[in-house]
């Protein structure tokens, strides 16, 4: 089936450990005889090759060896895994629909179609080139929760509030960072300089105690409309009905399941609403009938169980 598939296709993905769709008789190879033209995207956590590439491993897995989980985590402290956003998706799936992208694109030249081998383990480690950069230069420590961005500032950090939430807090830049401490009543405290390292535990310990006083959203109207850079640590519950998230129409109900909209924006090709997808299944008939079988394979498919 896949072979035929692969007649027609403009891509085709798979997520098998390596050499397993070759055993299979539909590798890369195979599919290219059908179509030069065909993009065969192969996504796996550690590659095609490598002493890695034929055990198990998960997101976490990934991004420990790329380096990625080290930098996540407050001082003294272990790493903390971001959920699986840095492996799966940001490093694994945005990364094989970017690869599939420019393979089309290429395409367009050479008239050929490629294998993009898109490994978790590679992309985590790309998102992290703006650390390698700023180690190069000396503005990065190798130790969690000393550095500008990982929770060492502490005008970049969350605060708990009063009714035991929290606010996220970026204001790095110094007309910024005025505006923080004007909204926390603190622009005449005589407190120690924003860059001065030295004096970051007092700022810290300021900071605290003063987000403690009211509740989170009591904060989040404070800071309505300025520029401290301060905005409420929203649950996934409440995110979709915060106004500016439902003004902006970020999320979307689709088969009675609010989900985030799709992303980009385009000015010109716009995205509609996804609509629910169809029970597993509903479509086996019609896909089959595209591949060429004929009703009475179709029907034999069915009745040995090999399809639904």
């Amino acid at each position: 089936m896949l072979l035929r598939l692969a007649e027609t296709a403009d891509v085709l993905v798979e997520g098998f450990r390596p050499g397993v769709a070759e055993r299979l008789g539909f590798g890369p190879a195979a599919c290219a005889e059908r179509n030069p033209r065909l993009v065969y995207g192969r996504m796996t956590g550690w590659g095609q090759d490598g002493p890695l590439a034929s055990t198990a491993g998960h997101d976490i897995d990934y991004i420990a060896v790329s380096g990625a989980l080290s930098l996540v985590g407050r001082a003294g402290e272990g790493p903390v895994p971001p959920v699986n956003l840095l492996g799966d998706f940001g490093g694994g799936g945005m990364l094989l629909a970017l690869g599939v992208l420019a393979a089309l694109l290429e395409r367009e030249r050479s008239g050929l179609g490629q294998v993009v081998d898109a490994a978790m383990v590679d992309g985590s480690a790309l998102l992290t080139s703006f650390v390698y950069g700023l180690r190069a230069v000396g503005g990065w420590q190798d130790a969690r929760g000393v550095n500008l961005l990982d929770t060492g500032a502490p005008f970049y950090d969350t605060y708990r509030t009063a009714d035991g939430e929290y606010v996220a807090v970026g204001a790095l830049e110094a007309k910024f960072y005025a505006e923080l401490l004007a909204g926390l009543g603190l622009s005449e405290a005589g407190l120690p300089g924003q860059h001065d390292r030295a004096g970051w535990p007092v700022l810290r310990a300021r900071f605290a105690e003063v987000f403690a006083t009211r509740t989170r959203d009591e904060w989040a109207e404070v800071f309505a409309g300025s520029d401290g850079c301060v905005a409420p640590v929203l649950s996934a519950a409440e995110a979709p009905a915060h106004p500016y998230n439902a003004q902006r129409g970020t999320f979307a109900e689709v088969g009675g399941v609010v989900q985030p909209a799709p992303a980009p924006r385009f000015g010109r090709s716009a995205v509609g609403t996804p609509s629910a997808p169809p029970r597993p299944g509903a479509d086996t008939d019609a896909v089959l009938s595209e591949l060429g079988c004929a009703a009475a394979e179709i029907a034999t498919f069915r009745a040995s169980g090999t399809v639904a």
